[in-house]
């Protein structure tokens, strides 16, 4: 009888506490006690309640978002030192990634060509998780477009702008896979158009140059404006001390080389055959005082320095130390703007030249040839 009684007793101890322990606990929270005070961290009045909102990144992202893809490639290449030699498998694969969008429900999808260059393998993965094999149809290394089928429908499609009508300053929006971090998304603004030296003299596309960031993964993903438009393919970088510059295609460009792919496989480009270099004052100061075969003026500009055999520039005229002025009907100013003027135009169809040679000026007519294309 000892037993039960002290259980009981420490159970109505225990009890009471617990009672007490509430009740003290009820007290610190009643009403009309005064409360301890709390220290102020501001000053400012109260945030005000939450409304819905827009924002113009948010609402581009969402339209153009769901078309943008993961592309996955396979690349077999041969090992010099396999098989016989023992040193690893004949055959390795090499595994890369990059972006792309889709341009029709049926499954046409743009990117760069540098990312399925020399693929076997493509894997094209949507957002939303689905997964398709990818069929390369074509790629252009002169201007870094590519076009890959999947077999599907009624998949969401991304809204192709105009990039001629770009402005330095407008909103610029990158989406795309860099570092295997799918879907990414980073804004800036348009920093330059028409960068002709972007990545090198002679080059096919006159780029858009932005300060959104891009990095490795990003290539063949799309840069969008503030209405959720393609308006370029991001396809380089340039690192610089404290920032980075990325480049696009402008989507007029990838637009026309992208039909021609289509229609037959490849694309088209013209040329003249000549080799091209910039001129300087000083640099035609010194040409004209070691030798007798040029006269140069001493100005900015591009000289004729190789003219092909045969080509369609020997046909049409044009010499070596011949300085362009003109191509059609845009003013040229450097190799890249003769090349890009060049392409304007079409093969065998006659190409007004304006050159400056020995003091007088002169209009060539020179019909462009084929650049001759892999396959």
């Amino acid at each position: 009888m000892v037993q039960p009684r002290f259980l009981s007793r420490l159970a109505l101890t225990a009890a009471t506490a617990g009672l007490l322990t509430s009740c003290t606990a009820a007290r610190l929270s009643l009403p009309g006690l005064p409360q301890p005070e709390q220290p102020r961290i501001s000053d400012a009045p109260p945030a005000p309640s939450l409304q819905p909102s827009s924002s113009v990144i948010v609402d581009a992202v969402e339209k153009a978002g769901p078309a943008v893809v993961r592309i996955d490639t396979v690349k077999r290449i041969v090992n010099p030192l396999g098989g016989i030699f023992g040193r690893g498998p004949a055959i390795q694969q090499q595994q890369g990634q990059g972006s792309g969008f889709i341009t029709r429900s049926d499954g046409v999808i743009l990117t760069n060509a540098h990312v399925v260059e020399g693929a076997s393998e493509v894997t094209v993965t949507l957002p939303d998780g689905r997964s398709f094999n990818g069929k390369v149809l074509g790629a252009d290394p002169l201007t870094d477009v590519a076009v890959v089928k999947v077999v599907a429908s009624k998949l969401p499609v991304a809204t192709l702008g105009d990039s001629n009508k770009l402005r330095p300053g407008e909103l610029a929006i990158a989406i795309g896979n860099p570092l295997g971090l799918d879907n990414t998304v980073t804004a800036g603004i348009i920093s330059a158009i028409q960068r002709t030296n972007a990545v090198g003299e002679g080059q096919r596309v006159p780029y858009i140059q932005t300060d959104a960031a891009v990095n490795p993964g990003n290539s063949g993903g799309p840069l969008i404006n503030d209405r959720g438009q393609v308006i370029g393919i991001n396809t380089a970088i340039r690192q610089a001390p404290g920032a980075g510059l990325s480049f696009a295609i402008p989507i007029n460009t990838a637009r026309q080389i992208a039909a021609q792919i289509l229609e037959r496989g490849y694309a088209s480009h013209p040329y003249i055959g000549v080799r091209l270099q910039a001129l300087t004052p000083q640099l035609a100061k010194e040409i004209n005082a070691t030798t007798n075969e040029c006269r140069l003026p001493e100005v900015n500009g591009v000289v004729v320095v190789e003219v092909m055999e045969n080509s369609p520039a020997a046909r049409g005229g044009l010499r070596p130390c011949d300085l362009i002025e003109r191509v059609g009907d845009k003013a040229v100013k450097n190799a890249s703007e003769v090349q890009l003027a060049v392409d304007r135009g079409r093969v065998g169809e006659p190409l007004t030249i304006t050159v400056q040679r020995n003091g007088s000026r002169q209009n060539l007519v020179v019909r462009p040839a084929e650049l001759p294309h892999d396959g």
